[in-house]
């Protein structure tokens, strides 16, 4: 395995609510270090929705040594309002990949449902319920052509401004043509749907003669959230998407499982790179002092502290973070120190003018 990584957020507004409401770049200078220091990362996935946030976090990954996958994140665009954006961002990681940085362009993330346009919907919630409702099977037809139609587009935006290797983050409901590309990106989360196949689907995506990465991977931190892969978020949730289920059980060992049980298989199949889903959910705090410990709804690895519990609100293993560790952390840390931190080069050749 050529990165081990984790994917960090810098922030987007999700579900009408900013994903994380304090950027400081002190924080992010340290919470870099730790990922390549401490979790042992050589890879680290910046995704958000504001090109200055992530190109100001990219700078200090590559700073603290990291190999940097470039994610803008568009949540709730249009076709239209996303290609400018994301040729905005291809020169932000063309400049930083020309000052000597590791750079990969990932040119969005499972548009079909965050993107507006092609599934019906016009917020995420609501395309969210047409998946689980009894016009999902309608409303499926096409939405591959239309996101291939766009993703040419882009990747032929893109590669006049950026000269290094592109790639996507797909789900499987994009049905991506990965021959624009030069990794295939896959949002692999393994669950009861697709447990027997899951080992089997990953080497499919070897036939397409180019490097695998899997972009994100995890499960939530309550008692069976591995069963539900991706969608333990929204199974952690009442209906209005905010309140926590009453009946959940926290459990970081959980997290340590599905880690434990998905590291040997990535590493089987020839995973080129992985990004671990996530390093931080800045909304979720963890409150074993009462009140709804939301942290059980997150994919992270480290959990957020109660701003509203003055005892409890800085990291006693990092000094003026507000997070600490979770079990995860360590397992994840000892998976990587074990494959090691050494690169083998570029997945594919530089594009230099």
């Amino acid at each position: 395995m050529r990165d081990k990584g984790i994917h960090y957020d810098t922030g987007l507004h999700f579900l009408g609510r900013q994903t994380r409401p304090s950027f400081d770049l002190g924080a992010v200078e340290r919470e870099m270090g730790i990922i390549a220091g401490d979790l042992h990362c050589n890879a680290v996935r910046v995704i958000g929705d504001d090109p200055r946030r992530i190109d100001a976090a990219a700078r200090l990954a590559a700073a603290a040594g990291l190999r940097v996958w470039y994610s803008p994140f568009p949540c709730e665009m249009t076709d239209e309002q996303m290609l400018p954006y994301f040729t905005d961002c291809a020169e932000r990681a063309e400049h930083l990949r020309r000052e000597g940085a590791e750079v990969v362009l990932v040119t969005g993330c499972e548009l079909s449902m965050f993107a507006r346009g092609y599934l019906p919907g016009d917020t995420f919630a609501d395309r969210m319920r047409v998946l689980a409702g009894p016009d999902r099977e309608s409303a499926l037809p096409g939405i591959p052509d239309r996101v291939n139609s766009f993703l040419a587009t882009v990747v032929g935006a893109v590669r006049p401004v950026f000269q290094g290797p592109v790639t996507y983050a797909s789900s499987p409901l994009d049905g991506v043509d990965w021959s624009p590309f030069d990794i295939v990106g896959l949002d692999a989360f393994r669950s009861v749907r697709n447990a027997a196949t899951y080992r089997d689907d990953l080497r499919k995506e070897f036939a397409h003669g180019k490097p695998v990465a899997v972009l994100e991977v995890g499960c939530c931190t309550f008692r069976g959230a591995g069963d539900y892969g991706g969608a333990g978020w929204h199974v952690a949730m009442e209906p209005d998407g905010v309140t926590l289920r009453p009946d959940l059980v926290r459990d970081e060992g959980e997290q340590v499982r599905y880690i434990e049980e998905i590291m040997p298989v990535l590493t089987e199949v020839g995973i080129d790179s992985v990004f671990w889903f996530s390093f931080l959910d800045g909304r979720s705090p963890h409150r074993p002092n009462g009140g709804p410990d939301l942290d059980m709804a997150s994919y992270s690895i480290v959990k957020l502290l109660d701003q509203s519990d003055a005892g409890s609100s800085r990291s006693h293993t990092w000094a003026g973070l507000p997070w600490e560790p979770k079990e995860a952390f360590h397992s994840l840390a000892s998976h990587y120190a074990a494959l090691g931190r050494t690169r083998t080069g570029d997945p594919t050749p530089g594009r230099e003018r």
